[in-house]
């Protein structure tokens, strides 16, 4: 094979045909398997390396064993070269490339005079793709000085980093706006839709009623139906507690391993909607009035306050009956 093609066709064809092998017999879904799984990208580059180290090694061994022979064997050895397919158009990109260079019966013409333990050195000229990398990568260099240092129009990498993750929190946010499923404590709002309220009834009836009653009247739970509340009223404090539950030891249990972010914004919109709801059997208040934000008077309900009355007025008698 090696004599049939030159190693500019042979190396590519032998690296494509192992990629391709890699490809098809390593699951990757529909990413490519060299960008799903790093190891494969590293594993493809060894693999050309390898490829062009054994051409390079085989080829110094060939210039070796071609100055070794006497004339006729070298004539002979050209000989067999002018039969191998020579593939002219492949052939002339790779000559450009790689430059004008001695031919091996040439090479003692450019041999300079040092001599390294019998190693000698030869002056070939660049290749061109050698050259012309240079002249860019100094043209890249001078461009970026100035616009990063001199000028100072572009970023640095952490801040572009910076600039990037503070814009991907606005876009993250935004989003929250319109996915109620990803609704949090901080971005939860009072759903007024008269489905979300169904459903939140429906989550309340199967979760609820046990501690609250149906009514939101309150049972082994407080009073859902008054101004009261123990660890805060609004739809962010009433979220807060249903997720995260209620006083350690003696309050709700947690339901944030139960339900959903939606479903919790739903329930709690649903019991906050029981407020000023009259059921059959409420329970005394318990907890502090809920002072909105931005609200610094709250008026008592007076049913509350004739409740308290009436307790002193039945509690006279029997003090001074004792």
């Amino acid at each position: 094979m090696r004599n049939l093609f030159p190693s500019y066709v042979r190396v590519p064809v032998i690296f494509f045909t192992i990629f391709g092998l890699i490809e098809y017999f390593v699951d990757s879904g529909d990413e490519p398997a060299f960008l799903k799984y790093p190891v494969i990208m590293m594993f493809l580059l060894l693999i050309l390396l390898v490829l062009i180290a054994i051409e390079g090694v085989v080829g110094s061994i060939e210039n070796v064993l071609f100055q070794s022979l006497d004339e006729a064997g070298k004539e002979r050895y050209l000989a067999s070269k002018t039969k191998t397919p020579q593939f002219k158009a492949l052939n002339n990109i790779y000559e450009k490339l790689k430059g004008k260079q001695k031919p091996i019966e040439e090479e003692h013409e450019i041999i300079l005079d040092h001599n390294y333990d019998g190693i000698k050195e030869l002056d070939n000229n660049l290749p061109p793709w050698w050259v012309w990398s240079f002249y860019i990568s100094i043209v890249f260099a001078a461009v970026y000085l100035v616009r990063f240092h001199v000028i100072g129009t572009a970023d640095f990498a952490a801040e572009e980093l910076e600039k990037e993750y503070a814009q991907a929190k606005i876009e993250i946010e935004e989003y929250k706006k319109t996915a109620k499923n990803l609704v949090d404590v901080n971005t939860v709002t009072l759903l007024t839709d008269a489905a979300d309220l169904k459903a939140g009834q429906s989550i309340f009836n199967a979760n609820c009623v046990a501690c609250h009653m149906a009514d939101g009247g309150g049972g082994i739970g407080p009073n859902l139906t008054d101004n009261y509340w123990i660890l805060g009223g609004g739809i962010k404090n009433v979220f807060h507690t249903i997720s995260e539950g209620g006083r350690s030891g003696k309050g709700m249990i947690s339901w944030k391993n139960d339900l959903k972010p939606i479903e919790m914004a739903q329930v709690a919109s649903y019991v906050l909607s029981l407020e000023g709801t009259t059921p059959a059997n409420p329970k005394e208040p318990e907890g502090d009035i809920w002072k909105p934000e931005g609200v610094d008077n709250v008026e008592v309900p007076e049913e509350v306050i004739e409740t308290e009355v009436i307790e002193v007025e039945t509690s006279t008698p029997a003090e001074n009956n004792d």
